[in-house]
C-alpha cells in the first residue's frame, strides 16, 4: 500500500481529502493515496481539525499522536502517527 509507509516509532500516511462531505469516512484508495471524507467544511482549519480527530479515534491514539505533516491548505495530506505500527493503521483504516 503506498499510502501506508513505516517510519521510526511509527507511520507515515499519505491521504486525499474530499471535506463537506455528507460524513467523515474511510473511501478507499485514490492513486497513491487514502481516500477520506470529511464532513467538516474547509474552512478555518476546521477539516485539517476533523481530520486528525477521525484518524486518532479510528486508531485508538491521542489526538497528539497524529501530526500533520504537509497539506495544510490543500487536499493532499501527509500524517505522521506515532504509536502504531503499520499492520494496526492499515486494519483500523480499511473501507468500510
Amino acid at each position: 500500500m503506498s499510502w501506508l509507509r513505516a517510519s521510526e516509532g511509527g507511520a507515515t500516511l499519505t491521504l486525499h481529502i474530499q471535506p463537506g462531505a455528507r460524513k467523515t469516512e474511510v473511501a478507499g484508495p485514490h492513486g497513491d493515496a487514502l481516500k477520506i471524507r470529511l464532513a467538516a467544511p474547509p474552512v478555518d482549519g476546521k477539516a485539517n481539525a476533523a481530520l486528525i480527530e477521525f484518524v486518532a479515534t479510528a486508531l485508538g491514539l491521542g489526538r497528539a499522536q497524529v501530526e500533520l505533516k504537509s497539506g495544510h491548505t490543500s487536499r493532499r495530506k501527509v500524517l505522521a502517527v506515532s504509536g502504531a505500527t503499520p499492520e494496526i493503521i492499515r486494519s483500523r483504516l480499511s473501507p468500510g
